[in-house]
């Protein structure tokens, strides 16, 4: 059975590597469902956190064989359970004079911030979990979605432990 699957994986910050993880993943066949890549506390690493839909059995041979590259230090899957895990989404939604109050209303019931106003719609922003986001999107529609965009999935593990600079 196929389960979302969240990896935090520890990389050099280096020129190709991103191209080197994400060529393993389409040279066997895996998907990636989101991705996002961003410098750490250190400018010399950088953490991605990639969401794949897949068997645990499929996981755990991802796991091994993404740890196996030359750039990769520390590779982590991380439980929803035990990890603090969010998304950013951009909506642009037709909001007339008519509908702007009520698409406020919304907006502040699921603490969305405004961030750009035209006289026919509305652009918000909303960060969270994959279920208070869907809720949110699903709110908006019987108002007309423009656009929307999705950062992808970023996380990192609850507690006091670190994802340390050491090749498992």
């Amino acid at each position: 059975m196929e389960n979302r699957h969240v990896l935090s994986i520890l990389v050099r910050n280096q020129s190709g590597v991103l191209s080197r993880i994400t060529g393993l993943f389409s040279r066997r066949g895996y998907n990636i469902d989101s991705l996002t890549v961003g410098v750490t506390e250190d400018p010399n690493l950088s953490r991605m956190t990639v969401c794949v839909h897949t068997d645990d059995e499929t996981v755990v041979q991802i796991k091994n064989q993404v740890r196996k590259l030359y750039d990769v230090l520390k590779v982590e899957e991380l439980s929803p359970s035990d990890a603090v895990i969010r998304e950013i989404v951009m909506i642009k939604i037709k909001a007339s004079s008519d509908d702007r109050a009520e698409v406020i209303g919304i907006c502040d019931i699921f603490r969305a911030n405004i961030v750009d106003v035209a006289p026919e719609s509305l652009v918000a922003q909303i960060t969270g979990d994959e279920a208070k986001l869907d809720a949110f999107v699903s709110m908006l529609e019987p108002f007309g979605i423009k656009e929307i965009v999705r950062t992808g999935l970023t996380a990192l593990k609850r507690g006091p432990e670190e994802l340390k600079n050491i090749k498992q």
